[in-house]
């Protein structure tokens, strides 16, 4: 239900203070257009009806990892191309390292949603037990993260889509735009609805992915280790390099971006409804079960079925998971259906960062490190302007980076994997202030996390810094460095209009009123009303910018004295002055500002009150036929007026 204007008022033992009830009447009120785009407001108290649990967790804070073995995989084999087949016996030890580093991080995370359930992730945790700059620090790669998410989520579930519809390649980056605006929309009503959305394609992507990889195996167990593929896969090229140390290495930096989304649970722990933190651990301990399959599922099926990675970005390019199905299941209906599946997930992981972003931001803006608005909850209690802002960042990252996920990938695992390791560190710190039963055991665990995120972050750094790594390098201290000043800022203000004395009438004089007026009219008669109502030193300003040809009083002047005089003196109220000022060069604001400043200057005990009438049409297109002299009057009195100016707006609203 929506809320209504009409209000009860009851008044406490004072009778100065007056307390205003909300009554909001029963019944369905009338929709509107925002109401059909992004469902009724809802009022505050319906917040916990908007909490999830384990089941809606999965899609909400989960698609971000469980997309990943989509990709991460494929990063991998793409650098080992130049390797030709012989790049495929890589693959699963190189997965199975990659796994062992995500169990190691899913352990600590476990413990990081147990010690922290109120979220904020790496931030909340490095700002309690590493101090504010770290927590700068984390708060930035974790919101690099997330945007590099959404590109790289979205471009990587138009590359599942053009795989299988290859028609559709030079519309690569147009598709991703219009699957951003959808996600956009979708997060705008609200965190449970998109759970609720995104819930069948999740696990009909979980569902049919794992079918294949388990027939896959089974056909791999009959065939002793060498199954016929349904369907041949792209031959792989001849191999260009020898092994390298350096080589594999880079692979396997590529293959991390696998782990990115691991820390989205522990991020969104409020967003889970009681038992908050059971929950919460719940679904993280679905998510890592389900990613550790599938990144298991598909090294062993892509080595056995001799499956390697195509040029992305190129014509006859074809992903892994496309290739994969092909060879176990061919092109039949069941093969579209995954594909379609592994598409929506791709494109729709970008959820994960949707729900969490906007947290993040809300954290760093109650800590005055980003703009108030960030904190500010929207009609659907979602943090809209962290969701509109992530937006509009990850659209032109997709704009500038032509929608090809290989050109993501670079930046991609940074932002995750030093967000990774602060939390882990600072966890390290919290056992050791904190103590108690078991607290050796977890401080142990979170040691073994931060060491083997901090060593696969320098890996990920030195090995694909050439690729792109280090616009990431430049871009965290960047943020860092605005948070800063953002917070400056803030303390300044704060330090600027903090009064703790009470209210000051020693030296409460009237004000000067002065009413900018053009002609008599309307406008003219309701600002000099308002202002004799202020004040009874009120001074009416007319700017001539045209002589009249016989040197004659302005119709304003001549008619002055029947109109506004003989009315005040006749109500007994002093009657404003009029000040004519010509303008030789035909000037309208240079003179008004001038006069304005001389007053401020000549009477330094008063304030001096400027009103302002203001035309309001009644379509905003009806403005460009108006000259708006009173937007600009405004806007140039706050610039040049001075702490004692005060701008007051009448407005006249046409019928």
């Amino acid at each position: 239900m929506r809320s209504s204007a009409h209000a009860v008022i009851s008044r406490e033992s004072s009778p100065k203070i007056v307390t205003i009830a909300e009554k909001v009447p029963p019944g369905p009120s009338k929709s509107t257009l925002a109401d059909v785009i992004f469902g009724r407001r809802l009022a505050t108290a319906e917040e916990d009806e908007q909490k999830i649990g384990p089941v809606a967790g999965v899609p909400v804070l989960g698609l971000d990892a469980l997309s990943s073995a989509a990709y991460g995989p494929e990063a991998a084999l793409t650098l080992l191309l130049p390797l030709g087949a012989l790049g495929l016996s890589y693959i699963v030890p190189l997965s199975g390292i990659i796994v062992a580093v995500l169990l190691v991080v899913y352990f600590s995370y476990r413990q990081t949603i147990a010690a922290y359930p109120n979220g904020g992730g790496s931030y909340t945790v490095a700002k309690e037990n590493l101090g504010q700059g770290a927590a700068l620090v984390a708060g930035a790669a974790l919101a690099l993260d997330y945007v590099l998410n959404v590109a790289v989520g979205i471009s990587a579930g138009v590359g599942a889509l053009v795989s299988a519809v290859p028609a559709l390649l030079p519309h690569t980056l147009l598709l991703c735009l219009a699957i951003l605006v959808l996600l956009t929309l979708v997060n705008l009503r609200g965190t449970r609805e998109s759970g609720l959305t995104f819930l069948l394609p999740t696990y009909l992507f979980v569902a049919s992915l794992a079918g294949i990889l388990v027939y896959g195996g089974l056909r791999v167990f009959a065939a002793g280790g060498h199954p016929v593929p349904v369907e041949a896969s792209p031959v792989l090229p001849v191999s260009t390099e020898t092994v390298s140390l350096w080589l594999v290495v880079r692979a396997f930096a590529s293959g991390c971006t696998a782990m990115t989304g691991v820390e989205a649970v522990s991020n969104g722990v409020p967003l889970f409804r009681r038992p908050t933190i059971p929950n919460a651990q719940r679904t993280l301990t679905v998510i890592i079960a389900i990613l550790v399959g599938l990144l298991g599922g598909i090294a062993l099926l892509a080595r056995a079925y001799g499956i390697g990675a195509t040029p992305p970005g190129e014509h006859g390019y074809q992903s892994v998971l496309s290739q994969l199905a092909c060879a176990v299941i061919g092109r039949g209906p069941l093969y579209y259906i995954t594909m379609g599946s592994v598409v929506a997930v791709l494109a729709l992981s970008a959820n994960t960062s949707f729900a969490d972003f906007p947290r993040l931001c809300r954290v760093l803006a109650l800590d005055r490190f980003l703009p108030d608005t960030f904190a500010t909850r929207g009609r659907r209690l979602v943090f809209s302007y962290g969701v509109v802002v992530l937006a509009v960042v990850s659209g032109f990252l997709l704009v500038a980076f032509g929608g090809v996920t290989d050109r993501l990938i670079p930046l991609f695992a940074i932002g995750a994997f030093l967000a990774f390791t602060i939390s882990q560190a600072g966890m390290v710190a919290h056992w050791r202030r904190a103590g108690g039963t078991g607290a050796r055991r977890s401080l142990w665990i979170n040691a073994l996390g931060a060491t083997a995120t901090g060593i696969t972050l320098v890996v990920v750094i030195v090995s694909k810094f050439a690729d792109g790594a280090w616009i990431a390098v430049v871009v965290v201290p960047l943020a860092v460095f605005a948070f800063a000043r953002i917070h400056r800022h803030y303390r300044y203000v704060g330090n600027e209009v903090k009064e703790s004395r009470p209210l000051d009438l020693s030296r409460a004089a009237s004000p000067l009123v002065v009413v900018p007026v053009q002609a008599w009219n309307k406008l003219t008669s309701r600002g000099l009303r308002f202002a004799i109502e202020l004040s009874p030193d009120v001074r009416a300003l007319h700017i001539v910018t045209q002589e009249t040809e016989d040197g004659a009083p302005c119709e304003l002047a001549r008619t002055w004295e029947t109109l506004v005089v003989d009315p005040a003196r006749a109500a007994g109220l002093k009657a404003p002055r009029l000040v004519v000022r010509k303008s030789t060069f035909r000037q309208f604001f240079a003179p008004l500002i001038e006069y304005i400043e001389q007053l401020r200057d000549e009477h330094p005990d008063r304030d001096v009150v400027v009103i302002v009438p203001d035309l309001v049409v009644r379509r905003w297109y009806h403005a460009l036929l108006h000259n708006n002299r009173g937007i600009i009057l405004k806007g140039l009195l706050r610039l040049r007026g001075g702490p004692r100016v005060v701008v007051v707006n009448t407005p006249f609203y046409l019928t």
